[in-house]
Parts: C-alpha cells; structure tokens; sequence
C-alpha cells in the first residue's frame, strides 16, 4: 500500500539557494528557488517511486535557522 504522503525539509542552502530532504527516504535535491525546487522536489519523488507506490500528497517543512542578539 504506498503511504499518503512524503515530507521534506526544507532549508536555505550554505552555498546559496535551497535544498530539500526527504525524512524516511533517501531523496535530496537543491534548486535557486523555491518555485524551482517544487519542481524539482516532484521530479524527485517520480523517479524514487515506482507507479502506484508514488504518495498522494509532498508535504514540505519549512526550516530557517535565525540568530539574534541576547
């Protein structure tokens, strides 16, 4: 039975642009954008999945880390 969804995270990355990682699958991409990182987020999961195993829904956790003065 494949699962309703996969969820990514989704960080800033440290050499510019964002990247994504799938929690519970070995998937990972990174793209300029976000617009651009959607992209290449469905692609991801279409190639990792087989038909009919491939989640419904692409669930993404947005993750910004964000220092400020004490």
């Amino acid at each position: 039975m494949p699962e309703s969804e996969i969820i990514f995270s989704v960080q800033e990355s440290p050499e510019g642009g964002v990247q994504a990682r799938a929690l519970g699958f070995s998937i990972f991409t990174e793209a300029d954008t976000l617009d651009e990182l959607k992209t290449m987020i469905r692609d991801a999961v279409s190639c990792h999945f087989e038909n009919g195993e491939k989640p419904s829904v692409i669930r993404l956790h947005m993750v910004k880390h964000e220092v400020i003065p004490a």
